[in-house]
């Protein structure tokens, strides 16, 4: 009788639906470094992995241009040597805790992975002055275009400065998108306009040196940057992939050009970048990757600028932030029916 029971225990407990634990940080996560499937621009990186502070590799003023560029070093400091020096280890150390990676004071591979990764071109620092509120960030200052509500802006894409390989008319859908999806939680209306020179927001594509100070450095190095209010200036790097559909794109090395809109419009906003990996404000993106969904930390960091949007209900985005893997995999009140089939079984073994 006793192993009759045991097996039918057995039967009911491997056959119950499963109940997923949250899911947790882990401590380390160590990505793959292949300067083959990584970056262009920085491939020549994958040499230095696992460096550390008395290490000396030629070639090391460019790792240290790298972090100077992104706001890891002092504008002052540009005698760059191959050795890795006590500047370079602080500098690391905040690029880590900034972006929220294992903190080792080394170039580990999940830290070099991301050194090699496709970014935004906007400073992570600048000078180390940037107004930290929780993981989000905003500009020295923290200049936004106003409270008036609601507030309108106008955004035009440049007629000389575009790409030819993408219809205009996909290009404007992907950036209708993006738009409407940050002004569905601020009070902001984004509309576009025909008259490039007086628009509030100014979109174009550009090579290399374009005039700005910030020049594109090639493919899957610097994606795009855009500058703080009342600019409006938003370029993008004519050199990459932009993709406006995956299900179409056949490139490796293309760029999801919806995320990159979504990015840059937090900055053209006032935003700097978040530490948080999964929010649209972390400020890389690699090839063939979608982030167009705002976190809660984007959120939170755009409406402390412009406030709330009257029709915006935090209670139904955070609901919408629940993946189905995260619920009981149960519907409503309803029971899976292997669920209700193994307690019928149950109950009527017991019965005879």
């Amino acid at each position: 009788m006793f192993q009759h029971v045991s097996f039918f225990l057995f039967l009911f407990i491997t056959i119950l639906p499963s109940f997923p634990a949250r899911n947790m940080p882990d401590l380390i996560t160590v990505l793959p470094v292949n300067p083959n499937s990584m970056n262009y621009t920085w491939s020549t990186f994958h040499k230095f992995l696992d460096i550390r502070r008395g290490s000396e590799i030629i070639g090391m003023p460019e790792l240290k241009k790298y972090f100077h560029r992104f706001g890891y070093l002092p504008k002052s400091d540009t005698n760059f040597t191959d050795i890795f020096d006590d500047g370079l280890e602080a500098a690391l150390t905040q690029y880590q805790k900034k972006l929220g990676l294992p903190v080792t004071g080394k170039l580990d591979s999940t830290t070099l992975s991301e050194v090699m990764s496709p970014r935004c071109g906007v400073g992570d620092n600048d000078d180390h002055k940037l107004h930290i509120t929780k993981h989000y960030t905003y500009f020295p200052g923290r200049p936004s275009w106003g409270r008036n509500t609601p507030l309108m802006l106008t955004y035009a894409f440049s007629s000389s400065d575009f790409i030819d390989y993408i219809d205009v008319s996909d290009v404007r859908v992907v950036f209708n998108r993006a738009f409407t999806r940050r002004a569905s939680v601020i009070p902001v209306n984004f509309t576009e306009t025909q008259d490039y020179k007086h628009a509030d927001i100014k979109i174009g594509f550009y090579n290399k040196d374009h005039g700005d100070g910030e020049p594109f450095d090639g493919v899957l190095g610097v994606l795009a940057h855009a500058f703080s209010p009342k600019s409006g200036r938003f370029h993008l790097d004519a050199a990459e992939t932009w993709a406006v559909d995956f299900d179409k794109e056949k490139s490796r090395v293309a760029i999801d050009l919806e995320s990159i809109a979504t990015h840059e419009i937090g900055h053209v906003l006032g935003l700097g970048h978040s530490s948080v990996k999964e929010a649209v404000m972390y400020p890389s993106l690699n090839p063939g990757s979608k982030k167009v969904d705002l976190r809660l930390d984007d959120v939170n960091g755009v409406q402390v600028l412009y406030g709330s949007n009257p029709n915006f209900s935090l209670t139904s985005f955070l609901q919408s932030e629940i993946s189905p893997s995260k619920s009981f995999g149960l519907r409503g009140h309803g029971l899976n029916p292997i669920f209700s089939i193994s307690l019928l079984v149950l109950a009527v073994f017991f019965c005879i």
